[in-house]
């Protein structure tokens, strides 16, 4: 008998075609969440980034509720997409903007992609885009699916108008199969938590059955992250590989310094010595060994500079303050940034809020809000790194004592964020970042520890004067009998001399007295 073997590539569109799950796209309820995410995350970097306060429109509409199709209209006023451009981001696998050394929403613009993937193979409808970029005379719309065979672009429609208004940004429709019942809490969650650590953009959703307005806060945005080259700790043999095809005629010593992070003259020849290569030998004449021997040697050199963090954007801990005590309705917020810090050649910074009473409910375990790149991540929250640094931490060494009206935010920036999984909702277990989480958390809890300490000298004060205070007209009225001096004059000099003893005066007790904790809670508790 012969037996015959039938090979085949299968395309790279149609690989994530078929496997939609690993983008988040695994049901109808996932998928609309998703789809939301994606499009707002794209609508984001095209704004933040450039300087313009982010202004969203969204909505969401049944199409045919037999089907459970919807339609999800996204628009913002970015800089736009160039019209030749517009096929290419929305109906080509892997074609993006996302490829640089610097820190990014996204990872490589597949997000968006899935989403036209999961419109056709759901709805077989074609994905709506309207877009200008700034200054255009044209605003151009297309009607675009993907032909998952080739990877190619397939233009259903296109259209350009004259932009009178001189209209700057994107918008996009797409109709999808989708849960609007199951999904509803989380895309909720999802933008109330986008508005927490961007405040400074101005988010209206319109949904079947609700309205969600979540209006500006500051007009102070984060400085946009630079692009950077990469670092020699961060690279692997295949990175080498590209990179000297791309310079082949450069020198080991021309090659280190102008390929990668923080590499001057005399830092290349310190390694090249202790590596034992030839600062003048061609790096197009390597041999595959010898490649291989310097992306090893690359990695286990120790005389390397820390990554620099240019290309990192934090939320800085004001916009936090701002966006936690706005969205979440808390009495106080710490935040911290912490410094830059690096993991296997990848700079990081970790940032924590931790947001206390007001409309906050006491809880037994502490609310935690996980973002990364700005993304807020909703799934998965037990397979991250940070609630396992939140559950660990002794919060009674802070004034503490749970259950307790409290909300920790955690926020992980990086040129390339370590998650646990390819759905990208948790951070997986880096020794380094880890330990940056927990003194980020450090930090900013004992700010939270003076807050409650200097609440609880107020309790003990209100206490004094209470106890005090509840004889003044008693003593006054007894005085008063006695050496006939006017009762309101003794009662205010009373008061006066109580005010002295406990180093406050009465007004500031009374204005303290409405920001403390509801009647039978003590700070601690």
């Amino acid at each position: 008998m012969t037996i015959t073997y039938a090979y085949e590539a299968l395309p790279v569109a149609e690989w994530f075609r078929r496997n939609r799950e690993i983008a988040g796209f695994q049901n109808s309820a996932r998928a609309m969440y998703q789809t939301v995410r994606e499009l707002v995350e794209n609508s984001l970097d095209a704004t933040e980034p450039y300087g313009i306060l982010p202004n969203i429109l969204i909505s969401i509409k049944p199409v045919d509720e037999s089907k459970s199709w919807y339609s999800i209209y996204v628009e913002d006023n970015g800089i736009g997409i160039p019209g030749g451009e517009i096929p290419n981001v929305f109906g080509r696998v892997f074609y993006s903007s996302k490829y640089k050394i610097k820190q990014h929403r996204g990872v490589f613009g597949l997000g968006l992609k899935m989403v036209v993937l999961y419109a056709q193979s759901t709805t077989n409808k074609p994905i709506a885009v309207r877009s200008a970029t700034i200054r255009s005379d044209k605003i151009y719309e297309y009607k675009i699916m993907i032909d998952t065979t080739k990877n190619e672009p397939i233009i259903i429609d296109r259209r350009e108008y004259n932009n009178k208004y001189r209209w700057h940004g994107t918008a996009v429709k797409v109709i999808i199969e989708g849960n609007w019942l199951n999904s509803k809490k989380r895309i909720e969650d999802y933008l109330r938590r986008t508005a927490i650590i961007s405040p400074y953009a101005e988010i209206f959703f319109k949904g079947p059955d609700m309205e969600l307005i979540l209006k500006r806060r500051t007009t102070k945005m984060p400085h946009p992250p630079e692009e950077g080259l990469p670092h020699p700790k961060s690279v692997d043999v295949d990175t080498v590989k590209q990179m000297i095809l791309e310079n082949p005629k450069s020198t080991l010593m021309e090659f280190l310094m102008n390929n990668f992070d923080g590499i001057g003259e005399g830092l290349a020849k310190s390694f090249l010595e202790w590596a034992g290569l030839d600062p003048n030998k061609v790096v197009g004449g390597l041999t595959q060994e010898e490649v291989t021997y310097l992306a090893e040697k690359l990695k286990a050199y120790e005389g390397w500079r820390r990554p620099r963090a240019d290309w990192l954007s934090p939320a800085g801990a004001e916009l936090l303050e701002v966006g936690a005590r706005s969205i979440l309705g808390a009495e106080a917020v710490f935040a911290v940034t912490r410094k830059p810090s690096s993991y296997s050649g990848h700079p990081f910074i970790v940032e924590a809020a931790i947001a206390w009473g007001g409309q906050i409910p006491p809880v037994d375990k502490p609310i935690l809000l996980r973002y990364a790149n700005k993304i807020p991540l909703l799934y998965d929250e037990g397979a991250d790194v940070a609630r396992k640094v939140v559950d660990e931490f002794n919060w009674q060494n802070y004034k503490v004592k749970l259950p307790a009206p409290l909300a920790v935010l955690i926020h992980v920036c990086s040129t390339k964020v370590p998650y646990a999984s390819a759905g990208k909702e948790a951070i997986a277990e880096i020794s380094e970042i880890e330990e940056e989480m927990r003194l980020a958390l450090r930090d900013a809890a004992r700010k939270l520890r003076i807050y409650l300490s200097r609440k609880e000298r107020e309790m003990e004060l209100l206490n004094k004067y209470i106890s005090l205070a509840k004889y003044v007209d008693e003593i006054s009225l007894s005085l008063n009998i006695i050496t006939g001096i006017d009762k309101d004059k003794l009662s205010s000099n009373l008061n006066k001399l109580i005010e002295q003893k406990l180093g406050v005066t009465i007004d500031d007790l009374v204005k303290h007295v409405a920001s403390l904790p509801a009647e039978g809670q003590n700070v601690g508790q």
